[in-house]
């Protein structure tokens, strides 16, 4: 029985190899009989046609729009700080993160006592300097009166001297008499010279209690400023930020408590290289108020506001090229809040015999496919003046005048092909309908 099964077995595995023999060597056939008829010439082929979309290149004038990125920012800041120091012992509701201030609102008061304390004693300081002037003028009138009585004295004293030498000229009188009279004259002159000296010094006693006043009067406002240093108001209306201040805090002189932005005085800072800037800039450097849009994107959706450009920045920063530039914010920027990243899109000058193309026409050659009036595509190259976003503009030459270009090059097209626009019925489709119609009809 083992005999058996093994020969059965043996005989199949014979047949199995003759027919795999046989089949390969059907299958060598086939190949010999395929190579032999290469060289002999078959029916004609019809040249395949491919199918391409094409457009139109037009010459006109296109504004380019130059699209940078940048941060918003306020040109106008206020930092709160504390003129003095002590304990806040008022704080107003708005002074929070984004409160609303408008120009004048007390915003923090600091324990004013001390300061109050100050100016009474200056006060008080300033009305005795007051009482001090006046007692001075008076003495100085008073000297001036003791003075005036002192000349008439005195010149009555030289007119009985001249009485008394008149009288010894005639041989009248005596030595004694005029001796009498020549010593109260020069008492008299000394009682003239002590009462300019009092009034000297009354007048100069005057001055210093004028310059004792006007010192006073100095201190009193120097109290009274630190006085106002107690109580903070905003200097602008806007909006509140980088708040500090609690009530009941103590703090100290300069400290930082809050800061008032003006929202309606936003701009966009923005770099720019140094080919685009000479874009934009005039012969002066400056924009000329360029307008410009600011525009920023979102998942809740797309904000713009409108802007100008204002000026550029006056020096370059260590280690960095080109400029930045800085846009100003004329309206729809009450959304916008300084630090955001917003992008600038700013219309640039207007370029001539131009046009704007999809940047997929143009190869890594610099060239745009040109379809032919064979239909047959060659290479025409292109001096692109801008790129923006997805599309190209480019100068239109003589090669580019009112010529059909493929609008997106694939692999297998090239220079040579034919090709047949996309948008245009296709020939055999329209055979092929045509002929299932007449079935129809038939």
């Amino acid at each position: 029985m083992r005999f058996l099964f093994r020969s059965l077995m043996g005989l199949f595995l014979t047949f199995l190899t003759l027919g795999l023999l046989f089949l390969a060597g059907v299958h060598l056939w086939r190949i010999g009989n395929a190579d032999d008829g290469a060289g002999r010439a078959g029916p004609e082929r019809a040249e395949q046609v491919y199918t391409a979309r094409l457009m139109m290149v037009t010459p006109t004038q296109v504004t380019p729009l130059m699209r940078v990125f940048g941060t918003v920012e306020s040109r106008r800041r206020l930092e709160l700080r504390a003129g003095s120091s002590g304990q806040i012992v008022y704080l107003d509701a708005q002074m929070q993160e984004g409160g609303v201030v408008a120009a004048g609102q007390l915003l923090v008061r600091i324990d004013p006592a001390a300061a109050q304390a100050a100016v009474d004693n200056q006060l008080a300081a300033r009305d005795d300097a007051q009482a001090t002037l006046r007692d001075a003028r008076r003495n100085v009138q008073v000297a001036a009166d003791d003075l005036a009585a002192a000349e008439r004295q005195a010149e009555l004293r030289r007119a009985a001297v001249a009485r008394q030498e008149s009288l010894a000229a005639r041989g009248l009188g005596t030595s004694i008499d005029r001796e009498a009279s020549q010593l109260a004259a020069s008492s008299a002159e000394q009682a003239v010279i002590a009462g300019r000296s009092a009034l000297a010094a009354a007048e100069s006693s005057v001055t210093a209690a004028t310059n004792g006043l006007r010192r006073a009067e100095i201190d009193l406002s120097e109290a009274r400023r630190a006085l106002a240093d107690t109580e903070i108001r905003a200097g602008f209306s806007g909006r509140v930020t980088s708040v500090t201040a609690v009530q009941g805090g103590l703090v100290s002189v300069n400290e930082q408590l809050a800061e008032i932005i003006d929202p309606d005085a936003l701009e966009v800072k923005a770099p720019l290289s140094l080919d685009q800037f000479s874009r934009l800039a005039g012969p002066d450097g400056g924009f000329n108020g360029r307008p410009a849009t600011v525009v920023l994107d979102g998942s809740a959706g797309r904000l713009t506001a409108q802007a100008h450009l204002h000026r550029a920045a006056a020096s370059v920063a260590a280690g960095t090229t080109g400029r930045v530039i800085y846009a100003s914010i004329d309206g729809g920027g009450e959304t916008m809040r300084p630090g955001d990243f917003v992008s600038l899109e700013i219309s640039e000058p207007v370029l001539e015999n131009a046009s704007v193309l999809p940047a997929s026409a143009v190869g890594s050659d610099g060239a745009v496919l040109v379809v032919g009036d064979d239909d047959r595509l060659h290479a025409q190259p292109v001096t692109i003046l801008r790129r923006q976003g997805d599309d190209i503009i480019i100068d239109v030459g003589p090669g580019l005048r009112d010529a059909r270009i493929v609008a997106e090059r694939a692999p297998q097209l090239g220079v040579g092909i034919r090709v047949r626009d996309a948008a245009a019925p296709d020939p055999k489709q329209d055979q092929q309908a045509r002929k299932t119609q007449g079935k129809g009809n038939g």
